[in-house]
């Protein structure tokens, strides 16, 4: 593997279709999240209805910030496929930024979207 510059178009296919999965389940769930903060299905009196219990009040708003929180980071999760897509079509994926070197496939398909090595991810901190 040491020899080679880039992943043969076959690799990169399954590697594609590994993340096209991922990209999938990653939209279903920011949409659900994205409806939990904003209540667009409901009909209910949960934001109308006068309630004087502080402490529900609380975890309610806390429970928003969490989704919310949840929501950044799979909208960030689903900008790192995207990205890892295009670099699919531009033959460049699976090589680390930093060493030049392959990543292991073993690896990418755990953590489809990295752009480094174990090794240059290690010597970051």
């Amino acid at each position: 593997m040491a020899d080679r510059t880039r992943y043969s178009d076959e690799e990169l296919q399954e590697f594609k279709e590994i993340i096209l999965k991922k990209l999938d389940k990653a939209k279903k769930d920011y949409e659900l999240l994205r409806h939990t903060i904003t209540h667009e299905d409901g009909n209910d009196t949960q934001d109308t209805s006068p309630t004087f219990k502080v402490l529900e009040e609380g975890a309610a708003v806390l429970s928003k910030e969490e989704a919310g929180k949840l929501a950044q980071r799979q909208q960030k999760f689903i900008q790192h496929l995207q990205a890892a897509l295009v670099r699919i079509e531009n033959k460049t994926y699976g090589v680390c930024r930093v060493t030049g070197k392959l990543i292991p496939a073993e690896r990418l398909r755990a953590v489809p979207h990295a752009t480094l090595s174990v090794e240059a991810k290690q010597n970051q901190k």
